[in-house]
């Protein structure tokens, strides 16, 4: 799965094989979520209030780059890295 981001401690992954809908995983320590790309929601999982805080925000920064990431896994292409939170 790659890596296409990291911020505070919190990887950003795509499989390039996932499911729709666009979406990512989103990784801190032990805990994991599957947010959805165009509304943020956690979708399976969870990750600590503040670790979900920090990725909603760094999601609606960076939406777009999102889902052409997600375009590029749908055909097996590779994917961008995509700037952490500052």
């Amino acid at each position: 799965m790659p890596k296409i981001s990291e911020f505070y401690g919190i990887a950003i992954c795509m499989y390039f094989d996932d499911h729709s809908p666009p979406h990512f995983h989103a990784i801190y320590g032990e805990h994991e979520a599957i947010v959805t790309i165009a509304t943020s929601a956690t979708v399976r999982g969870s990750l600590p209030p503040r670790a979900a805080g920090l990725v909603k925000e760094w999601t609606a920064i960076h939406r777009s780059e999102l889902l052409a990431n997600w375009q590029r896994a749908r055909i097996q292409v590779p994917l961008e890295e995509i700037a952490p939170l500052d």
